[in-house]
């Protein structure tokens, strides 16, 4: 009788699954005393080691740095059932299994996060919006589908009076394929059509210089072919070599058309560097644009453009540095020409006030300093044509930048006056 009372104590105690979860706990406690050596993800097609492969940008910078985050430390199976979450939502997988794998040292394991991908993905995005209040809107919206991970089909709609001397709207249709046999070699073809919009100031200067050795007519339309292929030499190095078939319309003579069909190329390079305090990050590439009578083009130029930019992080500040040098060689159509003055080069002036026609050279600096949400910049640069005078301005501004949203005010730097500008945008 002792007995069956002594029994039914211990039930009383120990409520049923009380001996099962000492089991769980036991192999928990196992797992927990492993460091974690490596973290391992595996995509189609497609591996990733980011204790080597840290420039990959197939990942965010914000979850590459929690995943990176892991190495060093004991293995927690709670955080990634988390970092699985977050990428299957980065990479709109169907699902993310994490595997723990023998580590090449004892106590020492390795972190395997396995990608599964849809069949088909569709995404709707806004890669540019801009505004300032000297030049209106500027805006792209793009609707890609991806199937099997690696093909993309992108429609997109665009009014860009930003980028060029012209305002030019209309359609652009693209494929894209990652992976060609391999994921070092990637392909690409982009077929655009656009209406071109002249603002005044253009027109009274193209009239009062006139169609010369450097500068062209306008035209009312133009349509655009480039196909292009990636090949990656190394992790943070690219090369990319295409060509681009431009036809456009006269703007007083619609029945005439003419050419401008080039070589195109470019090299680029991205690296992130990254310690326990501070991650930089330095973006370089060069471009080159040589139209030729060999593809049956009607203008004869090259176009070089050299881009560099450096970015400092620690904590909720950052500082940046970017430098933009251009060079124009013979007779090109408008669009090649470059400009300064608009929502990413000299903010805040007029790049009509400037030069209505553009120039065939360039030169631009710009420094960001960010804390938190507030951001503060300086700019400064020059666009002339080669044979005259360069003219140096400078502009400074400040606002608030929040995720891809930057509301600031730009002030050009001049005597005699104040003139701010303001300005909205959103990169993603």
């Amino acid at each position: 009788m002792r007995l069956a009372w002594g029994g039914i104590l211990l039930l009383i105690a120990c409520p049923p699954g009380a001996f099962s979860s000492g089991t769980q706990d036991s192999e928990l406690n196992v797992n927990t005393r492993y460091t974690v050596e490596t973290v391992l993800i595996r995509g189609d097609g497609w591996n990733t080691n980011l204790a080597s492969d840290r420039g990959d940008q197939r990942i965010s910078a914000g979850l590459r740095r929690q995943l990176s985050a892991l190495i060093g430390d004991k293995l927690n199976p709670a955080l990634l059932d988390d970092l699985a979450g977050k990428l299957r939502r980065e990479l709109r997988a169907r699902s993310v299994i994490h595997r723990v794998l023998r580590g090449t040292s004892p106590e020492f394991v390795q972190v395997l996060f396995e990608i599964k991908r849809r069949p088909t993905n569709y995404d709707v995005s806004v890669p540019k919006f801009a505004y300032t209040s000297a030049e209106g809107f500027s805006g792209e919206i793009d609707a890609t589908a991806t199937i099997a991970g690696h093909h993309g089909f992108t429609l997109g709609l665009i009014s860009d009076g930003d980028d060029e001397v012209e305002r030019y709207s209309g359609v652009v249709a693209r494929y894209e394929d990652n992976q060609l046999g391999t994921d070092r070699i990637r392909a690409q073809f982009q077929f655009a059509s656009y209406h071109e919009l002249w603002n005044p100031a253009t027109t009274t200067a193209l009239a009062a210089s006139p169609v010369s050795g450097d500068v062209s007519g306008l035209y009312r339309t133009r349509q655009d072919i480039e196909p292009a292929v990636t090949f990656v030499l190394a992790k943070p190095l690219t090369f990319t070599i295409g060509a681009g078939f431009e036809q456009f319309q006269d703007a007083s003579l619609p029945s005439q058309t003419e050419a401008a069909n080039a070589f195109t190329s470019a090299l680029a390079y991205q690296k992130e560097f990254e310690d326990a305090e501070a991650e930089q990050t330095i973006n370089a590439d060069y471009d080159l644009r040589a139209a030729t009578r060999l593809l049956s083009s009607d203008y004869a130029y090259m176009r070089h453009h050299w881009m560099f930019h450096y970015v400092w992080t620690h904590g909720k500040q950052s500082l940046s540095e970017s430098l933009i040098a251009g060079m124009l060689i013979g007779h090109a159509p408008l669009f090649e020409r470059f400009v300064l003055g608009n929502s990413t080069m000299l903010r805040g002036w007029d790049k009509y006030e400037i030069d209505p026609l553009g120039g065939n050279r360039v030169i631009h600096n710009s420094v960001d300093y960010r804390y938190g949400w507030f951001q503060g910049f300086y700019d400064s640069g020059t666009v002339w044509d080669s044979g005259q005078p360069k003219v140096l301005r400078h502009s400074v501004g400040a606002g608030i930048h929040e995720g891809p949203v930057f509301l600031a005010v730009a002030i050009p730097v001049r005597t005699g006056r104040v003139d701010p500008v303001f300005m909205v945008s959103m990169n993603y």
